[in-house]
């Protein structure tokens, strides 16, 4: 038995900016944080005493005897790029739900091809990895997703990711003072807008106008500068932090109409006139995960006028995708 490890995300400032029809041309920088919730991948070579040749385990249940055959896109594409002597066994769980604005797709490809990499007795490094994934799901799966996910899923960490003309990218580590630290995850609320989506058809149209949006990518790139200021200043407040998360909500709503709705705005209106000060909708738009910055004297006030929404405590900077059970016994190494 083979048990992957890999975090979600919270991405801050710069999302839009990641996406390859922009960088490409314009570059493009994110800033944000892996968190300590996960996604699990285990694996195992499946005993030949079953009809079925492979078995794979996640929302559904898929009992096929060819890689070809498999549903999951992320599984059938990676498997197909690791020959399997035996069949496999593949469970996944997840802390959080997905389709959640937390990258847990990435995460859950990420996951599955550090498992697999264990399983052949290879390791690599945390930039191939993230490489491996954006290939995976923009070339192979074709999806329409940026390049930020991936690298987090990789890397973990809070981090400044910065993206080049070229297609190259660079990951550095946000050197957060331990008190700041404290404070921000005590202002952070998490909350749980109870809607998922599909992120690759938000992303698609927000990707088909990207040329008509270059004034607020822009102004967004900027904001990721002006973030880390704040994040690496100790002048600076959380409330500095909070009022610019807010802006740049509102840049990003504008990009496209299907990134916000009623119900995301309600849920946004009604935290900030409790006193909030400043968030967003997490991930490519249409539901799941919004992020909240507001002093924890305010943040009873917040959960009570926003019952039944789940808030989900986290702590920032999770290390990135890892195996956290290696028991190879039993495995044929291909």
């Amino acid at each position: 038995m083979i048990i992957s490890r890999t975090p979600y995300r919270i991405s801050l400032f710069g999302g839009g900016t990641d996406y390859p029809k922009w960088y490409l041309e314009h570059g493009g920088a994110v800033l944000g944080t892996a968190i300590n919730k996960y996604c699990y991948i285990s694996i195992r070579d499946l005993p030949p005493f079953f009809e079925h040749r492979h078995r794979i385990v996640y929302s559904r249940i898929e009992l096929v005897d060819d890689i070809g055959e498999i549903q999951h896109p992320a599984v059938r594409a990676v498997l197909g790029e690791f020959p399997l002597q035996a069949g496999i066994e593949l469970h996944h769980d997840g802390d959080l739900p997905a389709r959640s604005g937390l990258g847990s797709s990435s995460a859950f490809t990420a996951g599955l091809v550090t498992a697999l990499q264990a399983r052949n007795g290879k390791m690599i490094s945390l930039k191939e990895l993230a490489k491996h994934v954006i290939r995976i799901e923009q070339d192979v799966i074709g999806e329409n997703v940026g390049s930020q996910d991936q690298i987090w899923a990789a890397y973990g960490g809070t981090n400044l990711i910065t993206f080049d003309t070229d297609g190259s990218f660079d990951v550095r580590q946000i050197p957060l003072h331990a008190e700041y630290k404290r404070e921000l995850q005590s202002h952070m609320m998490l909350m749980f807008t109870g809607l998922t989506r599909i992120a690759s058809e938000i992303a698609g149209s927000v990707i088909s106008s990207i040329d008509d949006r270059e004034t607020e990518l822009k102004e967004m790139r900027e904001m990721v500068d002006e973030g880390m200021k704040l994040m690496t200043d100790e002048r600076h407040s959380i409330a500095d932090l909070g009022r610019l998360l807010h802006e740049s909500w509102l840049r990003k709503r504008s990009l496209t109409t299907g990134i916000s709705n009623s119900t995301i705005d309600e849920i946004y209106d009604i935290a900030m006139s409790s006193g909030a000060y400043g968030g967003k909708l997490l991930g490519a738009g249409g539901g799941g995960f919004m992020l909240f910055l507001a002093p924890p004297e305010v943040q009873e006030k917040i959960r009570e006028q926003l019952k039944p929404i789940i808030q989900v405590d986290v702590e920032i900077g999770a290390s990135g995708s890892r195996v956290v059970v290696y028991e190879p016994d039993g495995l044929e190494l291909s």
